[in-house]
C-alpha cells in the first residue's frame, strides 16, 4: 500500500434550499473549489468518486448524468451510496484507489439536495409489520436508541442540550455552515418543540442542500503540490443491520463504530484517543449521538460523556475539540456530510480551517454515521 494524503478540500455554502443551482452545478461548485485549494487542474485528476443518497431525491444513477460536472468525463467514475456513511465510505474508496497504486490523483465529491426529495419517505425502510409504527424514519430510530442510552448511562436532556449549544456556536465561525445560531442557549434547546421524546427540535440536525469535495494524492504527487499534506494514516468501515426488535441486543452498544475506531487507532499508533488526537470531526445527526460517540470512540469511559461535555473537554479551547466546524448538527446534506467530516478534519491538519482552526492540530479523527448499523473512521496526520 502506498502512502496517500488529502491535499485540497472544497465545499459549498449549505442551506435548506439552494435554488440558485442545479445538482450538477452544486457538484461543480465544490469540485472546483477543491481543485483550486489543491492547486491542480481538472485534467490532472485520474478518477472520480461520487457519493449521494439517491433514494432521498428519487433519481437513480446520478454518476451517469452529473459525473461530467465533477470533471469525470472520459475518466473512471464510481458512486457510493451507503446511507449516512456515504460520504466517508466514498473517501475511503478514493483512498484505496490511490493507496493501491491504481491512480495518483482522485477527486471525491459528495452532494445532496434535500429540497428536491423526501427524506422521511426514503427512511421508511424498516420492517413494515413489526417496526414501522415506531421506527419509520430517522426520528423513530433515534428516539428508540436514545431512550436506551439514557437509561443505560444516566445522560440528561440538559447535557445533550450543551452539545447543541457547542455545535451551533462553532458553526457561527464557519461561513459554510447551514445553521448560524450564535445566540443559542441550553434553555432555548430545551424549550424548542419536542419531535419524539426525548429529542427536541434543536437537538436534531437540519436537512441541507450542499456538496463537498476532497483531492486525494499519492505520496510523490502530494509532496509536489502541498507543503503539509494531510496523510491518511488509517481507514476502516463497518456495516451491519441489527433487527430493532431483537431484545438480546442493545441498540447502544455501537459495535460497528467501536470496531472501526479500534482498527484505525491501531493503524495510526493511537493508544489514548483523548491524548493522542488534536481534533475530531464526528458524524452526530442528533445531540445524544455525539455523547454516545465520545464513549464508543474512547474519549471517556462508559457513562462519562455527560461529564465530558459539562467540563468543556470537547469545546474549541478544550482538551479535545470535537466538531469545530459545527458538525452534522449544523449542516447535513447527507451524501456530502461524511465528505465534510473528512474535509474539515483535513483542513485542520492542513492549517486551512480559518476562524474555526484548532491551534497546533496535527492529528485528526473523522467518522461517518455510527448509529447501531453503519460506521466509518479515518485518522489524518500532518506527518508521521
Amino acid at each position: 500500500m502506498r502512502r496517500a494524503a488529502i491535499i485540497g478540500t472544497g465545499q459549498t455554502h449549505h442551506a435548506s434550499k439552494r435554488d440558485d443551482v442545479s445538482q450538477p452545478e452544486l457538484v461543480r461548485e465544490a469540485s472546483a473549489r477543491a481543485l483550486l485549494d489543491a492547486g491542480i487542474d481538472a485534467a490532472a485528476i485520474n478518477a472520480v468518486v461520487i457519493s449521494s443518497m439517491e433514494l432521498f431525491e428519487g433519481r437513480a444513477l446520478p454518476e451517469l448524468w452529473l459525473g461530467e460536472a465533477a470533471y469525470a468525463a472520459g475518466k473512471p467514475c464510481m458512486k457510493v451510496a451507503t446511507g449516512g456513511t456515504s460520504g466517508t465510505s466514498a473517501c475511503i474508496a478514493g483512498y484505496h484507489q490511490v493507496a493501491s497504486g491504481m491512480f495518483d490523483l482522485v477527486l471525491v465529491v459528495g452532494y445532496e439536495k434535500h429540497s428536491e426529495g423526501n427524506t422521511q419517505a426514503g427512511m421508511a425502510i424498516v420492517d413494515p409489520y413489526w417496526d414501522r409504527a415506531v421506527a419509520s424514519g430517522a426520528l423513530g430510530n433515534f428516539a428508540l436508541s436514545i431512550s436506551q442510552y439514557m437509561a443505560d448511562t444516566g445522560v440528561t436532556e440538559e447535557q445533550a442540550a450543551r452539545v447543541a449549544v457547542k455545535a451551533r456556536r462553532n458553526a457561527a465561525r464557519n461561513p459554510y455552515a447551514h445553521l448560524q445560531m450564535a445566540d443559542i442557549t441550553v434553555e432555548k434547546v430545551l424549550e424548542s418543540r419536542m419531535l419524539a421524546h426525548p429529542i427536541h427540535m434543536l437537538d436534531m440536525c437540519p436537512q441541507s442542500d450542499g456538496a463537498c469535495a476532497i483531492v486525494i494524492a499519492a505520496e510523490k504527487t502530494a509532496n509536489k503540490f502541498c507543503d503539509r499534506p494531510a496523510w491518511i494514516e488509517g481507514a476502516a468501515t463497518r456495516h451491519q443491520q441489527p433487527y430493532i426488535g431483537d431484545i438480546e441486543r442493545r441498540l447502544t452498544t455501537m459495535e460497528t463504530l467501536r470496531s472501526a475506531a479500534k482498527e484505525v487507532y491501531a493503524k495510526a499508533g493511537i493508544s489514548d484517543p483523548r491524548r493522542d488526537l488534536d481534533v475530531a470531526e464526528i458524524y452526530e445527526p442528533v445531540t445524544y449521538a455525539e455523547l454516545a460517540w465520545y464513549e464508543a470512540l474512547g474519549f471517556c469511559g462508559q457513562g462519562d460523556a455527560g461529564r465530558l461535555i459539562e467540563e468543556g473537554v470537547t469545546e474549541m479551547d478544550g482538551e479535545l475539540p470535537v466538531n469545530p466546524s459545527g458538525g452534522v448538527l449544523s449542516s447535513n446534506p447527507v451524501g456530502a456530510s461524511g465528505v465534510i467530516r473528512v474535509a474539515e478534519a483535513a483542513s485542520q491538519v492542513l492549517g486551512r480551517a480559518g476562524e474555526h482552526q484548532v491551534d497546533g492540530a496535527t492529528t485528526a479523527l473523522a467518522t461517518g454515521y455510527g448509529v447501531y448499523a453503519w460506521a466509518d473512521a479515518l485518522v489524518l496526520r500532518a506527518m508521521s
